[in-house]
């Protein structure tokens, strides 16, 4: 039994590869996501070398502070536009933007220019990465279906995070090891120029969003985002413990330079080499990751993730040793997986379609922060009380926030089970099953349970139509003309003609057993289905097969004539 679940495991696991490759659009999508993160840690490891040879731990932690605060500032105002319109063309702006100020730094260095340049073209370049990730967040869930689909994203995404974990700071060793900061960031640059060509290439058919607003809009929109967090403490949770992580990497931006040059005496390629360790844990963590496609337990795991962002940086600080920090920064990047994983897919699941690009935008404005105030705690600390006891004081937080979060966290995972069996049962009435995981999930949050006895009249031939419904368990008979013409069971969906073509109950609905609906609100169903083009088609279709089985067909409602 116990092999039968691990190979079944392993299936799913491989069945979230395998998936991604074979969509190019979520190919696309996350190969455009490996090459910015490539790009990202290649260009940190770069920019606190460049700042620790200009002032030392204190402006490796002033750098990372000043780096992100234009950016937290930022992001929460400008991610409203990755919920105007198509979401793959705010990123390939985000990516070409990076890549001319990474290529910009480049050249700076090389001309052995003014380093407060290559400060200001980092900010720069931060600020357009900051968007990169909510953008491509929020494009995630519109190219998936279920949310085993979007887990299997997510899991992919991480992996490809781990990767470019490990390959941005390897690739840094290896160019610093041969030549000099400057071609660390033209490669950068390269990588971000390469994610805006793959993303160039990204085609779906997406729903339809409201025109761009203008003026003092952009600030109401940004507004409705923090709302959306304001009136979900679910979502507040993850948020809080996500910022505590962030404070944590923003203190290894300056530990893995500080504990390389002043505790192990490895020196600038040691800085790199232990940034490359995070890299290794996060590979074998995303691949551990992959395992927990369809599990139920994603809360726990998110858990798990950020206490292990914390607890190695303690023990670097009880055991100052290269090999016991090699392996202990490699568990860091398997906290980094799951929180990947986990965090992101709940995340996705937890807030609205419609202001998803901005609730991930408030997310990378609290990482922001929270990666600048931890990179400037941690040089604090490292000046007053030492490089052992900093890393024993910022490594403890998220451990211990994260087992204070424990219970809420694994009650989460039970909302987000209930909402999978809702959407599984949407998905099986054929009208329903093209719409994309967002419009699916925005239904399954708005159903409400119907309790029906045998023989009593769930909808009557005549009245006007305001719900639509689907059998959750139970049997009805479909009476049309005064004869039973179709017999309704568990998955089956009634109620759409009137609501579809605007006109009065064409039959009526009897339960023949106890009966259990549940039901979706007119406006919203029509807003999810005639929102996007393969459902309008496949309703429309329905309805004109139903018709013909037990009534006359009515042409659809044309607008009166001016």
């Amino acid at each position: 039994m116990a092999e039968a679940r691990g190979s079944g495991r392993l299936a799913l696991a491989a069945a979230a590869f395998t998936s991604n490759w074979r969509n190019p659009n979520l190919r696309r999508a996350q190969l455009s996501f490996l090459g910015a993160w490539t790009a990202e840690w290649a260009f940190t490891v770069a920019l606190g070398i460049v700042a620790y040879a200009d002032g030392g731990a204190l402006a490796v932690g002033l750098v990372g502070l000043l780096r992100m605060v234009p950016s937290a500032i930022l992001a929460p105002l400008l991610s409203p536009f990755a919920d105007r319109g198509r979401r793959e063309r705010v990123l390939v702006v985000v990516s070409a933007a990076r890549g001319v100020a990474t290529g910009a730094a480049a050249i700076t260095v090389a001309l052995a220019g003014p380093t407060l340049v290559v400060y200001a073209l980092a900010v720069l370049s931060t600020i357009a990465a900051t968007l990169f990730r909510p953008a491509h967040s929020a494009l995630l869930p519109t190219l998936c279906r279920t949310g085993h689909e979007l887990t299997s994203a997510n899991v992919v995404r991480g992996m490809l995070d781990s990767v470019a974990t490990l390959v941005g700071p390897l690739l840094a060793t290896v160019l610093l090891a041969v030549a000099d900061v400057s071609v660390v960031f033209a490669v950068a640059a390269g990588a971000s120029i390469w994610a805006a060509l793959l993303l160039l290439r990204v085609r779906y058919d997406g729903a339809p969003r409201a025109a761009a607003p203008r003026g003092p809009g952009l600030l109401r929109e940004a507004a409705d985002g923090i709302r959306a967090v304001a009136g979900r403490p679910d979502l507040q949770l993850i948020l809080v413990l996500a910022a505590a992580q962030s404070l944590t990497r923003g203190a290894l931006t300056v530990f893995s330079v500080v504990v390389a040059i002043e505790l192990l005496g490895t020196g600038e390629p040691g800085a790199a080499a232990l940034m490359a360790a995070v890299g290794v844990g996060a590979v074998a963590g995303s691949l551990a990751a992959s395992f927990l496609v369809g599990s139920g337990r994603l809360g726990g795991w998110f858990a798990l993730g950020v206490a292990l962002w914390g607890l190695p940086l303690a023990l670097v600080g009880v055991f100052p040793e290269q090999p016991a920090a090699l392996v202990l920064l490699a568990f860091i990047g398997v906290g980094n997986a799951l929180i990947d994983v986990a965090g992101f897919t709940l995340i996705g699941r937890l807030a609205p379609d419609e202001v998803l690009a901005r609730v991930f935008g408030i997310l990378e404005s609290l990482v922001a922060v929270s990666i600048g105030v931890g990179a400037l705690l941690a040089s604090a600390l490292v000046q007053w009380f030492g490089v052992e006891a900093a890393l024993i004081a910022i490594g403890l937080l998220c451990p211990v926030l994260a087992l204070v979060a424990w219970r809420r966290l694994r009650r989460l995972d039970g909302t987000v089970g209930d909402l999978d069996g809702a959407i599984h049962l949407l998905q099986r009435v054929p009208m329903l099953a093209p719409l994309p995981l967002p419009a699916i999930e925005q239904l399954a949050r708005g159903l409400e349970s119907i309790a029906v006895h045998s023989g009593q009249a769930v909808i009557t031939e005549g009245e006007i139509g305001d719900r639509f419904y689907v059998v959750e368990s139970g049997r009805a008979d479909v009476v049309g003309d005064g004869r039973v013409v179709a017999t309704l069971a568990e998955g089956d969906g009634f109620g759409e003609i009137a609501l579809l073509r605007r006109t009065r109950r064409t039959a009526t609905v009897r339960a023949s057993t106890a009966l259990r609906l549940r039901a979706i609100d007119a406006e919203r169903f029509l807003l999810a289905v005639l929102g996007y083009a393969p459902s309008t088609e496949a309703a429309l279709a329905h309805v004109g097969d139903e018709l013909d089985r037990y009534g006359p067909r009515e042409p659809l409602e044309e607008p009166p004539a001016p």
